[in-house]
């Protein structure tokens, strides 16, 4: 069990790194450890929850040994941060709508915002935050 909860995220998206830098820029608690999807603890989460390898395209939380996705995920994580726990009030939002939402910004997530040939590299000073 991770002491943390981690954030896993498809590392070379550049909607995705920018999503995990918004979060650590208002992560003021230090509560979120980062991996990304592609590195070698984000595949063991992935074959530990039956979800496909080579599919990168939900945001994941895992936090207290249960794996939230996709829409459900990024409101658990919002909620968590300086300045945005009102967000909690989307999660009323029916999940079907909400992922409905998420999947479509997902597909086209690589054309609307590019994608980089390997993944995001933290600086030094970020490191201790991400794992493997």
């Amino acid at each position: 069990m991770q002491s943390k909860p981690v954030i896993l995220f498809d590392g070379v998206c550049n909607l995705c790194n920018g999503s995990v830098q918004f979060v650590i820029k208002r992560d003021k608690q230090n509560r979120f450890q980062f991996a990304s999807l592609q590195s070698e603890f984000g595949r063991s989460i992935l074959a530990q929850y039956k979800l496909s390898s080579g599919d990168f395209d939900s945001f994941l939380l895992l936090e207290n040994d249960t794996l939230f996705t996709k829409s459900t995920g990024a409101l658990k994580v919002l909620s968590q941060l300086h300045n945005w726990h009102w967000s909690t009030i989307l999660l009323f939002i029916p999940k079907f709508i909400r992922d409905a939402v998420y999947s479509f910004i997902a597909r086209n997530r690589y054309r609307w915002f590019g994608k980089r040939e390997a993944c995001w590299v933290p600086t030094p000073e970020l490191k201790a935050k991400f794992l493997q």
